[in-house]
Parts: structure tokens; sequence; C-alpha cells
């Protein structure tokens, strides 16, 4: 029987997921880039920003886009004045694109079986021939694709559709933080492992992640339209917009929704939570949609009866 799953996931919703859930172990997926094919925002950015804090501790919470087209302007003099102020940064994993091993090891333990129906039997007939070109654009050996968990080959293929519209990893929100807190000589932590990221599609049915494979080889289409509509959400600061679109995606499964949002922004509030507790000041950025919307980070952490307040 068909998974209900399968019924609703639209065709973009793993690149929704990649740029703004927090999932950017599927972004390192991309590679070199051509010039930006998407048209940054020329309005003053002011994406949305928000601050946690008591007599001696406080923490930022900052909503991020994980490939972003090159020469992005979203940097503003509120957000550089909280780096400034931040002793640390929290991102929800850490790629290491110079020694990718913890990575790496995550896909080939996750991602990888021996006992799968070749990949084009996973694929409804009429986007097979779509596969095939996707897979031949790759450079990675036709036969590793068939030993690929179906999630894993969708994150493998998704990077061409952001390629072709000129989106990157590196000028994505968490590579320039993480840079920048870095030269600055700040630690920079992890919320979640590498495979704890990849985890949360490991264990979707089998009938969603057909689904999510079938969008990733769609052609791109109108994701240039799409992607420059969430972009510009994000630069403005329109947080129901961002809720707006993964109410759409997920309000039809209550279990994605809880796999992919509430469980991990529960887990994330109880370490700010905890991390109240002690003083000094740290950033937390973490994809953009886990912090619009109901069931948000700053849901949980009123719920604890913290104040959060929007500073930009």
């Amino acid at each position: 029987m068909v998974d209900r799953l399968s019924k609703f996931l639209r065709p973009g919703f793993l690149r929704r997921c990649v740029a703004t859930l927090g999932l950017a172990t599927a972004a390192s997926c991309t590679t070199a880039a051509p010039p930006a094919a998407i048209a940054v925002a020329s309005v003053a950015p002011r994406p949305a920003l928000w601050q946690v804090s008591d007599k001696d501790t406080t923490v930022y919470l900052f909503g991020t886009i994980h490939l972003l087209p090159r020469d992005s302007q979203w940097r503003t003099p509120a957000l550089d004045d909280a780096i400034a102020r931040s002793q640390a940064l929290m991102l929800e994993t850490i790629i290491d694109d110079k020694n990718p091993v913890e990575l790496a090891g995550a896909m080939a333990s996750l991602g990888f079986r021996n006992d799968l129906p070749p990949l084009a039997q996973r694929v409804d007939p009429g986007k097979r021939t779509l596969l095939e070109t996707a897979i031949a654009k790759t450079g990675i050996p036709r036969a590793a694709f068939d030993r690929m968990e179906t999630w894993a080959a969708a994150f493998s293929l998704i990077g061409l559709q952001f390629r072709s519209i000129g989106l990157e990893g590196g000028e994505g929100v968490e590579a320039v933080l993480r840079s920048s807190f870095q030269s600055a000589g700040k630690s920079v932590g992890q919320l979640e492992t590498n495979r704890e990221q990849l985890g949360f599609f490991d264990s979707l049915p089998e009938s969603a992640q057909r689904a999510l494979l079938e969008g990733a080889v769609e052609t791109p289409g109108n994701m240039r339209e799409h992607f420059q509509g969430m972009l510009s959400a994000w630069l403005r600061g329109d947080i129901d917009a961002i809720a707006k679109t993964f109410n759409e995606d997920l309000s039809a499964s209550p279990e994605l929704m809880d796999a992919l949002i509430r469980r991990r922004n529960a887990n994330w509030s109880k370490w700010i939570e905890g991390r109240m507790g002690q003083p000094g000041t740290v950033m937390v950025a973490v994809g953009a949609g886990h912090l619009a919307g109901a069931g948000s980070v700053q849901d949980y952490l009123r719920k604890t009866g913290m104040k959060v307040r929007r500073v930009q």
C-alpha cells in the first residue's frame, strides 16, 4: 500500500528542507556553481534575529539559509553587533569541507546497501530518462547509485538543481558565520552530528524517499522563481511567509512534522535552556524554518517561561 506521505511531498520539498530546515548535510552535496542565476535582492536586508536573555546570559537566535547566490548581502549592523558580542557560535551541525570524514562515514553507513532494487526501478517509468540524465551529470559511477538508499540518491542529485541556478554552499550563512567566529578565535559547536541529521531522512518510509527522489530529478523549471520567493522572504525577515511554506508541506503528516521540526526544536530548546544557566553570550544559528510558525524554537522557550525578544 502506498504510504500517505508520498501523496503530499511536493517536488520542491527536499529543496526547501536543504535551504531552510537546518539540513546542512544535504547542502554539502552541491559543487562549484556557475555565475549566479538568482537575482540578489537590492532592498536593505533584515533577516530575523531574536534574543533570549537574563541578568548574565544572552542567547541570540538567527535563522539561516544554507545555500545562497554569490555576493549575497544579508549582514546588518544589528546582526554584526550580535556576532561581535557573542563569545561562541552553535550551528545545527558542522560540515568540515577540508576533512569531511564524519560526513562521508555517516553517508557510507546510512546511505548504502547491497540488497536494494536498481535505482531506475524506484522512480516512475516516465521519469527514468530524467534520472539517468541527472546521474550522468554528477560524475559519480553509475553503479554506485544502485547501492544508494533512495534518500541518499536524492541528496546526491539535488545539488545539480542548486548548481543550475547559481546557489553555493560556501556562500551560505553557516559557512560565513563559522569563518567569522573562527577568524576571531571564538569557538564553534554543533547541536546535531552529521549522522543524526542524515538519520532523519534515513528513517523516512520508502514511499516518501521515492517522492523526494522524483523531486530531485525534475528539471529546474520554476525552481528559480520558488527559491527567489523564499530568499526574498528570508531577507526581509518575513517569518509568516516562511512558516506558510512549511505548513503547506507538512500539515498532512504529523509524523514528518514531528521528525523534522518539533522533536529537533524541542531538543535545541533544551540545550538553550541549559545554556542560560551559564554566564556569557552565544549565537545559535539554525535553519530559518525552525524559527517560524507554531512549534518554533521560540515557542518552546516561551513555554518554559523565558522571554524571547525579536531584535531584527
